[in-house]
């Protein structure tokens, strides 16, 4: 009798085990199992899971250029066994080796699956903008201003793949990025870590990098999750100044700066970051409106919020909105923030503990915010297998990736003067390079690179390319002779630099800005440095053909001196081979074909956007930047013909089919981004003189032609009434394609 009753018990023991397995949990639906999960939960695990913390919290040695990182275990174990964190983000301030990475990733999930209760894994977060930046050798990108000048939806979502790739062999599922703030403030410092000022193209440029990123499965292998930022108005601030406030009429931001968030919700993100600021006068962190009324209730957001650094904390302590830090995380926590990267200690998880208890924020909201979390988590997999996957180290930096960098390099670089054809230059002549950017890989990279603020040199790849060691290589290490000439902000040795001119054919003069990322970046004036435009002056002075090459975050005005040269590259942020894109582009081996993704301002005050207002353009008032967003150059030229329009009235509801022909007239093969705009002739609400709302990125021989086909939607054709309504109003519209244009009407 004895043996029977054991006999029973263990087959219910065997049932039970098989009920609660891994491999049973996979054939329950995603939201049974998230619900399933909850259930079990404690108050103290939900409210853990909400909290994230900084892995600076949980380590001995912060890891720094001169000090290796080390994780103090005792410190993680009680920040996942005692306060359930649910995730942790970051690095100090150096990346690690993708080895590295593996051991740090590994002992974290270690103690999240073996040492607790419900095993519930880590989602551990990183900021990835231009690659895997915090993985030692990974392939680094052309920063996001630079892959909206590509207008190349297949660049994006390479570089999208690829990245993932590259931070999921790290063991990092989840990426801070993209960003689809738009960059409609020159001034501000993290405008290179946007596609631009328009909104087509930012909604464009994002969503294929999603797409690239994620595919149609977050937990596949080479698959992460993707983070929009910095949900919304964010990179609009009045005084140009990184987290300082911006004033967006309701009608602005539903026209300008929601719709790149929603064409990201759109493309399957599941992570959203909240704006670090305020938008007239209301923290985001604590506005119910825009995060939970108009993200979850029009824009149909399903996934999870996370907030920013400290932020939280912040509407107490820096916003005076809340009278105390428990205030302010009810305030966000109510708002529809439903996770806090705190990021230091745990006082979010203890005084959100509190607020439950007494009642002041609703177990209700906990369920929510978790259920999100943990659906991510599911979604990536995490709970089959939280550690990473040693196979993807042999796909790391590969050969095929660095190729795909270079392209996206080689197509982001913008040639925006070649007066008298300068360039090309023959690889037969003798050259002088001059400027702080000619001899340094961090001004092609800047934030976000190896360190936070991407300045640190000496950490940079060896075997990269800087703007002078790709020419030496280029046309022969005799045939360049180099002097730094000035440094960003004082000159240097100019004189020698001149005196030296008289020996060579062509002065390559690289100018911009040093590496910066958010606040440190800031600035307040537009003009490029005036130890940098004497250099340039001085090289004028002399008569030989002058060239300059930008590398900048943002448009730095060069007014002063560009009338002197012969031809201008707006280089951007190329990345880790811009270097080499830039010697290929300036000796002719390169045909450049990047497009301006913001108006380059002719003077600090000037600052107008592409799509300006007729306002803006009556009596006394122009449009007269140094270079119009769109621009750009090449080698060769194109014509443009036979602009058709398969209706000429339609309905709200209907499309329009466009097509144009597009001849490579040149002598050269090269690639144009044909653009399509469209002008609403008259609204009830200004309309901005055109707007971009197609481009296709074809390649062309000599002589070659090529019809490119667009379809205008009824999406194009809305704006936002005076209700603050998306509206589609009956009128005259105009495409414009070059200096094509076709007129039709919407009854």
């Amino acid at each position: 009798m004895k043996e029977t009753k054991r006999l029973i018990l263990l087959s219910i023991i065997l049932i039970l085990s098989m009920a609660l397995s891994p491999e049973k949990e996979k054939n329950y639906s995603l939201d049974d199992r998230v619900k399933k999960l909850l259930s079990q939960m404690t108050l103290e695990e939900k409210v853990g899971q909400m909290t994230q913390v900084t892995i600076q919290a949980v380590s001995k040695t912060q890891g720094t250029k001169d000090q290796k990182h080390e994780l103090d275990l005792n410190k993680l174990e009680e920040a996942i066994t005692k306060y359930h964190v649910g995730s942790i983000l970051n690095v100090y301030d150096v990346a690690h080796s993708i080895d590295y990475w593996h051991e740090v990733i590994t002992e974290i999930q270690d103690i999240a699956t073996k040492k607790t209760r419900l095993k519930i894994p880590i989602i551990y977060g990183i900021d990835a903008i231009h690659g895997a930046n915090y993985t030692l050798d990974a392939t680094l990108f052309p920063q996001a201003i630079n892959m909206a000048a590509t207008m190349n939806r297949d660049l994006i979502e390479k570089a999208g793949e690829i990245t993932a790739i590259e931070t999921r062999a790290s063991g990092i599922p989840w990426n801070f990025y993209p960003v689809m703030d738009l960059g409609r403030q020159p001034l501000w410092p993290r405008l290179w870590e946007t596609f631009g000022e328009d909104v087509y193209l930012a909604s464009e440029m994002g969503k294929h990098y999603i797409l690239g990123a994620q595919g149609d499965d977050i937990g596949d292998e080479k698959k992460l999750a993707t983070c929009l930022k910095h949900y919304a108005g964010y990179s609009f601030p009045i005084n140009g100044r990184d987290r300082t406030p911006a004033w967006i009429s309701e009608r602005m931001m539903r026209e300008y700066f929601l719709p790149p968030f929603q064409a990201g919700i759109e493309a399957g993100a599941p992570t959203v970051m909240v704006n670090s600021s305020e938008v007239d006068g209301i923290p985001t962190h604590s506005d119910y409106h825009l995060l939970t009324e108009v993200l979850r209730g029009e824009m149909k957001f399903k996934g999870f919020v996370v907030s920013d650094w400290e932020d939280i904390n912040r509407l107490y302590s820096r916003d005076k909105v809340a009278a105390s830090p428990k205030e302010a995380v009810k305030m966000a926590v109510m708002a529809g923030v439903d996770m806090s990267m705190v990021p230091y200690d745990f006082s979010f998880y203890e005084l959100l503990l509190e607020l439950v208890k007494n009642g002041e924020v609703p177990l209700s909201r906990i369920d929510e915010a978790v259920g999100r979390i943990l659906t991510v988590k599911f979604r990536l997999g995490l709970f089959e297998n939280p550690y990473p996957n040693k196979k993807l180290k042999g796909m790391f930096a590969s050969p095929e990736f660095t190729k795909a960098n270079y392209d996206a390099a080689c197509e982001s670089i913008t040639l925006v003067k070649n007066e008298n054809n300068t360039l090309p230059l023959s690889k037969k002549i003798k050259v002088l390079v001059t400027g702080p950017t000619a001899d340094r890989l961090s001004v092609m990279n800047s934030g976000w690179t190896i360190t936070w603020q991407g300045n640190e040199e000496t950490l940079y790849p060896k075997d990269k390319k800087t703007v002078l060691k790709a020419i030496q290589e280029k046309i022969g290490k005799e045939n360049v002779i180099y002097v730094p000439g000035s440094d960003f902000d004082k000159t240097l040795n100019i004189d020698e630099a001149v005196r030296k001119t008289s020996d060579v054919d062509a002065l390559i003069v690289c100018l911009g800005e040093k590496a910066y990322c958010e606040t440190p970046g800031n600035i307040d004036d537009l003009t490029l440095d005036e130890a940098q435009l004497k250099l340039a002056s001085e090289f004028i002075k002399t008569k030989k053909s002058v060239i300059l090459v930008m590398l900048q975050g943002r448009p730095r005005v060069i007014n002063k001196v560009e009338p002197g040269v012969g031809a201008v590259l707006i280089g951007f942020l190329p990345g880790m081979e811009g270097g080499r894109a830039i010697a290929d582009i300036l000796f002719g081996d390169v045909n450049p074909s990047g497009k301006l993704p913001v108006t380059y301002p002719r003077a600090p005050n000037a600052i107008l956007h592409y799509d300006y207002k007729p306002l803006e353009f009556f009596d006394v008032n122009s449009f007269n930047p140094q270079w119009s967003f769109g621009y750009g150059l090449s080698y060769t030229t194109f014509s443009y013909s036979d602009l058709k329009l398969d209706k000429k009235e339609i309905n709200k509801d209907e499309k329009i089919n466009v097509t144009v022909t597009v001849k490579n007239t040149g002598s050269k093969a090269g690639k144009e981004a044909v653009q399509l705009y469209l002008t609403d002739l008259f609204g009830s609400v200004s309309r901005p003189v055109k707007q971009l709302k197609g481009f296709e990125k074809i390649h062309l021989k000599p002589g070659e032609s090529m019809e490119v086909k667009f379809t205008i939607e009824p999406k194009h054709l809305s704006f936002i009434g005076r209700d603050n309504k998306r509206i589609i109003e009956p009128g005259e519209f105009k495409v414009i394609i070059a200096d094509l244009t076709e007129n039709f009407f919407v009854k």
